[in-house]
């Protein structure tokens, strides 16, 4: 057994421990820590496989990006744990039977008759020049155009459907309108003079004699 298969195993090994705990963590905070860690040992699995381009995409885009956002989220949220663990028992065999099924599922798709590595030439080994991001690139923009082109499509529409849905006009929401505020004149616009009326003077006597403390008053007496 080679060093590239023992190294494989342990980070295969933290992947699925990492995953778990992901999953069974009560603290989301910590569940989505976890789930940092998940996704860095999966870039060094990809490492492994000789998929630079894609272990840096998967530290940038969710690790750097996704994963940050997520925890900023999870963080500001006032999370009610007690009442998440109430509901957890309470949904634990609809969870066991889902958990169940999509076991069933992955061992039927991913079964040994169809991804075993029995089905598939061992791999030979790259030029030390090989680049796999110009493979890629050439595969996406060749091979699977259109389907990269709807994608994109579907993700525009996405994004604007969401800033379309964050600037809809709500009427107990203060917002400024431009237009409004280029036809402000110098004069009555910028400045209003508003009159107070003024509260009457309480003129004191300066005959009147003051009124005494309680320590002035007992020793008066």
């Amino acid at each position: 057994m080679g060093f590239e298969k023992v190294l494989f195993y342990i980070l295969e090994a933290i992947a699925v421990i990492a995953a778990g705990i992901v999953v069974t963590r009560r603290n989301p905070v910590h569940a989505v820590l976890y789930l940092v860690l998940t996704f860095v040992t999966s870039a060094m699995l990809w490492m492994l496989l000789e998929a630079e381009f894609l272990a840096i995409a998967l530290v940038l885009v969710y690790v750097g990006a996704v994963m940050v956002l997520f925890l900023f989220v999870v963080m500001m949220l006032d999370i009610n744990v007690a009442a998440m663990r109430a509901q957890f028992v309470r949904y634990l065999p609809v969870g066991l039977l889902i958990a169940i099924i999509m076991l069933v599922e992955i061992f039927l798709v991913l079964g040994m008759d169809t991804f075993g590595l029995e089905q598939f030439p061992k791999p030979q080994a790259r030029p030390a020049d090989y680049s796999n991001t110009a493979e890629l690139g050439m595969v996406l923009y060749t091979v699977y155009m259109y389907p990269f082109e709807i994608a994109a499509v579907i993700l525009l529409v996405a994004i604007v459907a969401a800033i379309r849905l964050t600037l809809r006009r709500r009427p107990d929401t203060k917002y400024q309108d431009p237009s409004r505020q280029v036809q402000v004149r110098k004069g009555p616009d910028r400045v209003r003079v508003v009159e107070v009326p003024a509260e009457p003077r309480v003129v004191v006597p300066t005959n009147a004699r003051a009124v005494p403390t309680p320590g002035e008053a007992e020793e008066v007496s």
